[in-house]
C-alpha cells in the first residue's frame, strides 16, 4: 500500500477539493482510487457543509485514464473479476452524476480516457491552455467507460462523439471549448484559482435551487416539454417557499447586495 494517499480531500469553507494524487503516473486511476472517489462523492451527498466540489489532479496533469500498466499485472482475470472492475466504473459514474451539488473539474496537462469521462460527469469543466485530451480507449482495443457513452453525445452531439471515440485522437483546449466540452480556457496558474472562485460563489447560492435545477437538467434530455413544465411548477413551488428566496426578495426590495453573485473572470 502506498504511504501517500492516491486521492486527497481538503475542505476550504463549503468547498470540497478532491485531488487525484499519483503525479508520477499522471494520476492514472487505480481500483483503489475508483473506490475512494465513489465513497467521497456518496458522502458529499449527505454532508450539508459541502456546497460544491472541485476535482483536479496533482503535478500538472488531470488524469491519464485507467492504470493500463496495472491492468497487465496479476495474470489473466476471471469474468467475475472483470465485472467487479466495471462495477467500480458504474458506481463512480452514478455517485458523481447523482450528486445534487455543483462539481467543477479543473483540467491541466493530460486528460485521457477515463480522465475525460470524469470531466464529462462534472457540471463545469475548466481547462488550461496546455491541456491535452483524448478518448484513447480504441487505441488499446477497449471501449469508453465511466459513463462516457452516455455523457459525451450529450455534450458534443452524436456525430462528434462518434468521431472522438472512433479516432481516439488528441485535441486541445481551444477545440474542447469550441465543442462544448470546456466552459473556459485559462492559463495554467489561473486554473485552480478560477475553479475555487466559482466553487466558493455557490456558498452564497440557494442549495435548494441548485439541487432542483440539477435534478431537472438530468431529466430534461429524456423528457418532453409538458413533463418538464410540470416538474418546473413543482420545483418552483418548493424554491419560492424557501427562506433563501424570501431573504433574496427582501434584499431586492431594500436595494441590498444579492446573496449570490457569479465571480467575474479576471484577465489571465
Amino acid at each position: 500500500m502506498s504511504a501517500t494517499p492516491e486521492v486527497t480531500l481538503v475542505r476550504d469553507g463549503g468547498v470540497a477539493i478532491v485531488t487525484l494524487n499519483r503525479p508520477a503516473a499522471k494520476n492514472a486511476l487505480t481500483s483503489g482510487m475508483f473506490d475512494e472517489l465513489t465513497a467521497l462523492f456518496k458522502a458529499f451527498r449527505d454532508d450539508d457543509e459541502v456546497r460544491s466540489v472541485v476535482l483536479s489532479g496533482a503535478g500538472g496533469d488531470f488524469c491519464a485514464g485507467g492504470d493500463v500498466k496495472g491492468m497487465g499485472q496479476g495474470g489473466p482475470r476471471t469474468p467475475e473479476q472483470r465485472r467487479t472492475g466495471m462495477a467500480r466504473c458504474r458506481d463512480l459514474a452514478i455517485a458523481m452524476a447523482s450528486l445534487d451539488k455543483p462539481v467543477i473539474a479543473a483540467l491541466d496537462g493530460v486528460a485521457y480516457g477515463a480522465g475525460v469521462s470524469l470531466a464529462l460527469l462534472a457540471d463545469i469543466v475548466l481547462v488550461s491552455k496546455r491541456v491535452r485530451m483524448a478518448l484513447v480507449f480504441h487505441r488499446i482495443g477497449l471501449v469508453p467507460d465511466v459513463g462516457a457513452w452516455y455523457t459525451l453525445p450529450r455534450a458534443v452531439g452524436p456525430q462528434r462523439a462518434k468521431e472522438l471515440i472512433f479516432s481516439a485522437r488528441e485535441f486541445g483546449a481551444a477545440e474542447a471549448k469550441e465543442m462544448g466540452l470546456a466552459m473556459e480556457v485559462l492559463a495554467p496558474e489561473a486554473l485552480l484559482p478560477r475553479a475555487l472562485a466559482i466553487a466558493h460563489s455557490f456558498e452564497g447560492a440557494s442549495a435548494t435551487a441548485l439541487s432542483l435545477s440539477k435534478q431537472a437538467l438530468r431529466a430534461s434530455l429524456q423528457s418532453e416539454l409538458p413533463t418538464m413544465l410540470d416538474l418546473e411548477a413543482a420545483a418552483q413551488a418548493i424554491a419560492i417557499g424557501s427562506d433563501y428566496a424570501r431573504e433574496s426578495v427582501r434584499r431586492f426590495v431594500a436595494k441590498e447586495p444579492a446573496q449570490f453573485r457569479w465571480p467575474v473572470r479576471s484577465t489571465d
